[in-house]
């Protein structure tokens, strides 16, 4: 079974007659007369009676007509929504990214491509990991990732920002060091993300390369547990500044002694099919560039 076939079964079911029907499809009487009579052999039932006064549907023809139509209707809309992707139109862009990014670069990032492509949905998968992205994208339930920098060679990145990690001091440190020396830093009791997280794998190197022997009093999963319990005086804390706001009044910032950042970055899977809406959020990001961003310490 063929489209032209169930538009042969229609355009005969429409006008009555054969050599109307060609006159409406521009095709030869023969063609549609063959396209029906092939038809009717694969189903194993007539659709047509034929007579000179030209061709009425079967009680089985009846039934099959209607679902033709149904089949091309549903045709003409899948090409009408690939028609909408393709000019920018309709369709969506659908992006997985982790709280930081969500919180304090899509948002901006998002307002301006709506303004520019208002019939353009936009959908933000949330993951708690970063290294979820990837996956995600792999699985097709994503377009377009934010994670951190370098990723594996399937994915095509673009640099987008650096967040340096910074040390968090409770409002009632009476005097901050300035500039904080990995000594005094060790001194002190330190709130942590655990070292087990894929994200926090370089941040641990660095400081067994610079001060190996720091005091971590607790380490914590949740970057605004860690943030209440600076708040609170039990420690001092270490987060990249996106994850750490928004800040609460009174805490205080100051850079590691060697400072460290991590990079963020925006994938895609580099031999997907992108709709060109995806292309288009992707080249607002670049134009944006929000990698000039600054992140301010202090």
């Amino acid at each position: 079974m063929n489209l032209s076939q169930l538009r042969a079964i229609v355009a005969v079911a429409e006008v009555g007659n054969f050599s109307e029907a060609a006159l409406l499809l521009r095709l030869t009487q023969s063609t549609v007369s063959h396209s029906i009579a092939s038809l009717e052999e694969e189903l194993g039932v007539p659709l047509f009676v034929r007579g000179r006064h030209g061709a009425t549907l079967t009680p089985a023809g009846e039934r099959i007509s209607h679902y033709a139509r149904e089949v091309l209707r549903l045709i003409d809309l899948m090409q009408r929504e690939a028609q909408s992707q393709r000019s920018l139109k309709g369709g969506q862009v659908r992006i997985a990214a982790f709280r930081s990014v969500a919180t304090h670069v899509l948002p901006a990032a998002l307002a301006q491509f709506h303004s520019q492509f208002p019939e353009v949905a936009t959908t933000i998968v949330e993951c708690g990991v970063h290294t979820d992205i990837e996956q995600i994208l792999r699985d097709g339930r994503a377009d377009i990732g934010f994670t951190y920098l370098p990723t594996s060679d399937e994915f095509e990145a673009w640099e987008i920002l650096r967040d340096e990690y910074v040390v968090l001091f409770p409002p009632s440190t009476q005097t901050i060091p300035h500039p904080l020396t990995w000594e005094e830093l060790a001194n002190l009791p330190l709130i942590l993300p655990p070292e087990d997280q894929p994200c926090e794998i370089e941040l641990y190197k660095h400081f067994d390369t610079f001060a190996p022997s720091l005091n971590i009093a607790h380490k914590i999963n949740q970057d605004s547990t860690i943030v209440s319990m600076v708040m609170q005086g039990l420690g001092v804390g270490i987060l990249p500044l996106l994850a750490a706001e928004p800040l609460p009044s009174g805490i205080h910032v100051e850079s590691l002694p060697v400072p460290f950042e991590r990079v963020i970055g925006v994938i895609v899977l580099a031999n997907a099919l992108h709709v060109p809406a995806v292309f288009a959020f992707l080249e607002l990001l670049k134009q944006t560039n929000p990698a000039n961003v600054s992140v301010t310490v202090g």
